[in-house]
């Protein structure tokens, strides 16, 4: 399990580094390149009442590549860049071997803290505590499970909040500045500027208006919190809170315009440990943050996350429940809900090798939504395996 410490970006892993030189025009250093990743295969089986023309089966893979090179002074100052490479966006909808990057950032750690310039993701989507069960644990609300319901009318018609956890555009990969402090007795601050979200890599755009019909986006968005990890005895304790804001950029076409609500939004969430089990908690709001000014009908965007974990041997056990609401993230116009029950058990086979298998049951409402004007309901079962690699 990766360790909460904000401070986890900005460390070497791996225990292989080649020595490298700068260029005789720069200071001279030593610097060394950490080579690291992860991939997963995940094949679902799923059966679910609104699958007009859709298969039960489908695969999906990923595999992300990190390039660190690094150096240390004299007086203890860690400096250099970080770039992970990955083979596609995460995007159901998207089929594409393009490989993307969604890391590309320098940065610097001494007594003062660290400090991160460039691509990389929101602070409550790397530090931000959803329950124990993260990314790469079978029974995860991380997992992707979900996104294997894509093709149906209840993937778009779910709220944004099952997909989006944390703050509300945490997942955003736009052009950052970051700070985070030390840790004092387990406790370490943090602070982010991003001028656009969306913006990333040499990109420059400081248009205040978009285009009618373009992506929503928003400007000057600002995230700060803090995250907490200690033991006392045998009880671990970690916690985390944080706050996203930022103005929504108005749409026009010269004649006809629409402004949207501005970003407000809170994720807050802790984990309590004891020996092998662990349970956890937590919440998002969001409230009508991104929503189109005027529309006829709102539903505050929240979720509200509850898992366990147990450790047995090799053997990961894994139960999580989700409530999201909100409007449909199709068209942020039609109110929506979904509960979301899963469980599942990981195995470790062999050091930085996993497999697991989860299941997941969606339950989810769209008001309206129904071609006779009642209620589009559904009812999901999926039956996912999922195999990883760390290295």
């Amino acid at each position: 399990m990766p360790s909460l410490s904000l401070l986890r970006t900005a460390a070497l892993a791996g225990t292989a580094a080649v020595a490298l030189h700068a260029a005789p025009a720069l200071a001279e250093a030593e610097f060394s390149l950490t080579i690291g990743g992860d991939a997963y295969f995940q094949g679902a089986y799923i059966s679910q009442k609104q699958d007009s023309g859709l298969r039960s089966t489908e695969f999906s893979n990923r595999l992300r590549l990190t390039v660190t090179p690094s150096a240390t002074t004299d007086n203890g100052l860690t400096y250099g860049a970080r770039l992970r490479l990955v083979s596609g966006n995460g995007d159901p909808s998207v089929s594409s071997r393009t490989v993307e990057n969604d890391r590309a950032y320098l940065y610097a750690n001494g007594a003062f803290g660290t400090v991160q310039a460039g691509v990389v993701n929101g602070l409550s989507d790397e530090y931000g505590i959803i329950g124990p069960n993260t990314e790469g644990i079978a029974g995860s609300p991380d997992s992707n499970g979900i996104l294997f319901l894509h093709g149906s009318s209840t993937y778009a018609a779910l709220p944004l909040a099952a997909t989006s956890l944390r703050t509300l555009v945490s997942y955003d990969t736009g052009t950052k500045f970051i700070y985070i402090s030390p840790s004092f007795g387990g406790l370490q601050a943090a602070v982010s500027y991003t001028p656009r979200t969306g913006d990333s890599n040499s990109s420059v755009n400081r248009r205040k208006v978009d285009a009618l019909g373009d992506a929503l986006g928003f400007r000057d968005v600002v995230e700060a919190g803090a995250a907490f990890q200690n033991a006392f005895g045998d009880v671990t304790v970690e916690a985390s809170a944080f706050y996203q804001t930022g103005k929504a950029v108005r749409q026009s076409d010269g004649i006809a315009s629409q402004s949207f609500e501005d970003l407000n939004s809170i994720h807050v969430g802790a984990n309590v440990g004891y020996g092998p089990a662990k349970i956890g908690v937590s919440y998002a709001y969001s409230g009508d943050s991104g929503y189109a000014k005027g529309i006829a009908q709102s539903r505050d965007q929240q979720n509200l996350i509850v898992g366990a974990q147990y450790l047995s041997g090799p053997l990961l056990f894994a139960a999580n429940y989700m409530r999201a609401l909100g409007n449909d993230m199709a068209t942020m116009t039609t109110p929506a809900k979904a509960d979301i029950w899963q469980g599942g058990v990981t195995w470790t086979v062999a050091p930085g090798l996993t497999t697991g298998l989860e299941y997941d049951y969606v339950r989810s409402t769209l008001s309206g939504g129904a071609a006779g004007g009642g209620d589009l309901t559904d009812r999901a079962h999926i039956l996912m395996l999922d195999t990883r690699l760390a290295f």
